[in-house]
């Protein structure tokens, strides 16, 4: 027979979405507290059994469960996709200034709008990682903040492959190649992370 508090935990993590250390931070946390609160009924003489019954009645169902604990993962997952988008719009744009002040030449304007655009999302992430961090203590987190921050990730890791093709096709590539392939490489592999992050972002929106 299967462990009912197993059972309980894993049904709880397939309807859950958000980072994986902080899931399974918080489903650990629900494992132990579980685990004491059965051995606590079973100090007192409850039989295993019932303990277990009991414990799992007084934690609630997994649907009771589900809101407040996506809730709390929803908030991790927009820190996480804020802070990813800050720091790899951040070290694009850090690598970008190096390649092109050394290879003294000017951004192509159509990689520039998009470098622009990614910058912008990244403004906004940083202002989300103020509103859901210390601030929250006063003032609450918008309820759109997640899906705000999902759809910036997304916008920005769009951006990325696209400014990698703008400086290809517009930048002189006899005397530019070396920093031109550089900072392409790394907008494609910025497309990869944020991508995945948004994505993440976007479902723990939906649900919660």
């Amino acid at each position: 027979m299967s462990d009912p508090v197993e059972h309980y935990v894993a049904e709880l993590a397939a309807a859950l979405r958000g980072p994986a250390r902080a899931k399974s931070r918080m489903l650990d946390e629900i494992r132990d507290g579980l685990t004491e609160t059965i051995a606590a009924h079973s100090d007192h003489g409850v039989p295993h059994d019932h303990a277990v019954a009991r414990a799992l009645r007084e934690f609630g169902t997994v649907d009771e469960l589900v809101p407040s604990c996506q809730q709390e993962l929803t908030v991790a997952q927009t820190r996480h996709a804020a802070a990813t988008l800050v720091g790899v719009v951040g070290s694009l744009l850090a690598c970008g200034h190096v390649a092109w002040t050394v290879g003294g030449w000017q951004l192509p304007a159509a990689a520039q709008l998009l470098v622009d655009i990614a910058a912008l999302a990244a403004e906004l992430s940083a202002a989300a990682l103020a509103a859901t961090g210390v601030l929250t203590r006063w003032v609450p987190a918008p309820p759109g903040l997640p899906t705000l921050v999902g759809w910036a990730s997304s916008t920005a890791s769009v951006a990325m492959p696209c400014t990698a093709i703008a400086l290809s096709t517009t930048s002189p590539l006899d005397t530019t190649w070396p920093s031109t392939g550089l900072t392409a490489a790394v907008a494609v592999a910025a497309h990869v992370v944020l991508a995945a992050s948004a994505r993440t972002c976007r479902e723990c929106a939906r649900l919660g």
